[in-house]
């Protein structure tokens, strides 16, 4: 493991083929990497091999929590939460969200298949990218939404470029890269 700033990284959903191993998710986990940031990405339960079953949000948050705790019991502070669609959901609507956490990375939060009405109150930074034609984050919708929620929120729309990030996972890389710049770390 990397330096004592640790990046935290969920996964789409687990009923649609979602896993730590998606193409996105290694990506995202990359660039933190690459940032000196100690990663960690697991499965949500009962994905793969992974112990229980699906339990439609509450279990998966308690998962990111026991992630948080591992990390923490070996000396890394967990101070971003990553997540892509399914993940980015549920990264935010921890409630209590986790106290180390100072940015969320959201990728193509799916707010046309996942009710983000109910958020708890943002206490972190947050830093999205969405694909122009992402039909499960809509970019339009995605701009209102951050208006309400979070009018902070540093947004990269990726030209050309849907949900599943197919053949834009190297401008994805860039994007992802560029929000997490050092010179922006406090």
């Amino acid at each position: 493991m990397a330096g004592p700033k640790a990046a935290l990284i969920t996964h789409p959903h687990p009923l649609y083929g979602g896993d730590l191993d998606n193409p996105v998710v290694g990506v995202i986990a990359a660039a933190y990497q690459r940032r000196g940031y100690t990663t960690l990405r697991f499965n949500f339960r009962g994905v793969n091999a992974s112990e229980g079953q699906y339990a439609d949000g509450p279990g998966e948050r308690d998962d990111v929590r026991a992630a948080a705790t591992y990390l923490a019991e070996r000396d890394k502070i967990v101070t971003d939460l990553a997540g892509y669609s399914f993940g980015a959901w549920i990264n935010l609507t921890l409630a209590p969200p986790l106290a180390s956490a100072r940015r969320q990375l959201l990728v193509a939060p799916p707010l046309a298949f996942l009710d983000f009405s109910n958020l708890p109150e943002p206490v972190a930074e947050w830093l999205v990218i969405v694909g122009e034609r992402d039909e499960f984050a809509p970019p339009a919708r995605l701009r209102e939404w951050l208006r309400r929620w979070q009018p902070t929120a540093r947004l990269h729309v990726l030209p050309g470029t849907d949900h599943f990030y197919g053949d834009a996972l190297d401008r994805l890389a860039v994007s992802v890269e560029a929000l997490l710049d050092p010179s922006l770390d406090r």
